[in-house]
């Protein structure tokens, strides 16, 4: 008995998944029909094999209009705007009666034409011609020796061989998202979740003075050697939302990042992304911060690199869903001026480079390693240097504004004193809020002289600071000059006028200056 249409059915099955790298979506119980994939390939994304004897041409074109309709299903499924089927009739014999006008244009399923399908006869006598068109369809040069006769081994041996190498590069693929069952990832969401319930026992997860004190990025202490800020924030949220919407995001990215690259591998990327996050907060802004989303960006980072080692396979599964949902938080980042996009970005870049510094668990790539593990080092290191630079220092004024306001709140005067004194004597440009903070200290120290030119300053920059009108008057009142009080109460009162303190004080001089007029 002669297998020769069924040799070729497997022949072409092993030629389309060892050579050409298509999976295996479908084969169906009879062994006749196979459905192949490869959706990175444009012009053969899906393949259909099917063994069939075709007696009459109307039953090709019923099936033909069958595969467009799988077909338009599968392009739902994959979110394809549009979609290539190329069917492959393997058959003894041609159709009895004219079928040509059946295979020459391709089937266009009718509902949005959004699915076309191709379709080829291989057959006896037709065989070259048959495996010309299909090179031509796929662009790809699709030949090989077709004997007149197999004997039922050779068809099981070419069977075999194809199910086995599909086989195989699915278990291969299966073992790449199994390297690790989440654990780390549970044990940073209940840390999380205690640190929070702990910051609204203390003072409440939204008070600066409660997150400076359990850990928040915060520069001023940095500077003095509080390197330990750069990890411990991670765990720290500022207030519910944004507990909970780290959360979410740490259960979903932090579970696929652990199976991907193991238990160990993850504890160090989303630390690590982590702190390269804060690094990054640490340099480019001055702003008190804490949150896991440095880290959580981190696990994108992974995720990238895990494209760039295995791109079909991330595409091919999670990729387009990774890909929309990081350019939303991106845009969502940069859309609002309180969110710590360097963070963010920090941690990106973290969580990449951490990935290539590991790589995958029991997959070696020393030279790779070595490369990401010598640009991070230097990274790291020129990053930290330039933070406590000088010039770095300069920058970050409200760092210092806001360690003075933690000395005044504790009355520790002397220590905001020499905190703002040193950034004013070192900065080019004093704020007129800078130069109002460092006069209020001095006042708390009876330097009235010095807190009388820092408040002129202030008012020169900020003609609007009623404040600094109002301490400037009662410095004036402390030195007996109602004349230069008034004047300087007054201005408050104007730019203030629901501050009663304010008309309170300028009436008081008016009595003091009715009083000394009439003691005269």
């Amino acid at each position: 008995m002669n297998y020769r249409e069924d040799y070729v059915f497997w022949r072409l099955a092993t030629f389309f998944i060892t050579d050409q790298g298509y999976r295996i979506v479908q084969l169906f119980e009879n062994g006749k029909e196979l459905w192949l994939e490869k959706l990175e390939n444009k012009k053969a994304p899906i393949i259909r094999l099917v063994r069939v004897d075709l007696d009459w041409s109307n039953a090709m074109q019923r099936d033909i209009e069958f595969s467009a309709i799988n077909g338009e299903r599968i392009r739902k499924q994959v979110g394809r705007s549009e979609l290539i089927i190329h069917n492959i009739y393997i058959s003894q014999y041609p159709p009895v009666d004219d079928y040509e006008d059946r295979l020459r244009e391709p089937y266009v399923h009718p509902n949005g034409n959004k699915t076309t399908v191709n379709s080829v006869l291989l057959t006896s006598g037709e065989y070259e011609a048959g495996l010309r068109r299909m090179s031509q369809l796929m662009d790809s040069d699709i030949t090989f020796q077709i004997e007149n006769e197999y004997p039922e081994q050779a068809v099981e041996s070419e069977k075999r061989l194809a199910l086995e190498h599909a086989a195989k590069k699915a278990k291969t693929e299966k073992e790449i998202f199994t390297n690790g069952k989440p654990f780390f990832t549970y044990v940073f969401i209940v840390i999380q979740v205690v640190m929070f319930l702990l910051l609204e026992t203390q003072g409440g997860s939204t008070n600066t003075s409660t997150l400076i004190k359990f850990g928040a990025k915060f520069n001023p202490y940095i500077y003095e050697g509080e390197w330990w800020r750069f990890l411990v924030p991670i765990f720290l949220h500022i207030g519910f939302f944004h507990l909970a919407m780290n959360t979410m995001a740490l259960y979903f990215l932090g579970t696929a990042v652990e199976r991907i690259f193991g238990n160990v591998r993850f504890l160090f990327i989303y630390l690590f992304a982590g702190v390269i996050g804060f690094i990054a907060s640490f340099i480019f802004s001055s702003n008190v911060s804490a949150g896991a989303s440095g880290a959580i960006f981190g696990c994108f980072g992974a995720l990238l690199y895990f494209c760039l080692i295995y791109p079909k396979l991330f595409f091919r599964t999670m990729g387009p869903s990774v890909i929309m949902v990081l350019i939303f938080n991106l845009i969502f980042g940069f859309s609002i001026s309180s969110i710590d996009n360097a963070g963010h970005l920090g941690g990106l870049a973290g969580g990449f480079l951490a990935a290539g510094v590991t790589h995958f668990p029991k997959k070696k790539k020393l030279i790779l390693q070595m490369i990401f593990l010598a640009f991070t080092a230097i990274l790291i290191w020129s990053s930290l240097s330039y933070g406590f630079s000088t010039t770095a220092r300069g920058k970050d004024e409200s760092s210092s504004l806001l360690l003075a306001q933690e000395y005044i709140r504790e009355e520790d005067y002397v220590q905001a004193y020499e905190t703002l004194k040193e950034v004013v004597d070192n900065t080019n440009k004093p704020t007129a809020q800078m130069y109002f903070v460092l006069s209020f200290t001095e006042i708390k120290l009876n330097k009235y002289n010095d807190a009388k030119v820092h408040l002129e300053k202030a008012v020169q920059l900020d003609p609007n600071l009623s404040e600094a009108y109002y301490n400037l008057a009662l410095i004036f009142l402390e030195g007996n000059n109602l004349e230069q009080a008034k004047i300087n109460a007054e201005q408050a009162s104007k730019l203030n006028p629901d501050k009663k303190e304010y008309s309170n004080l300028v009436n008081e001089i008016n009595q003091y200056q009715k009083s000394a007029g009439g003691g005269e």
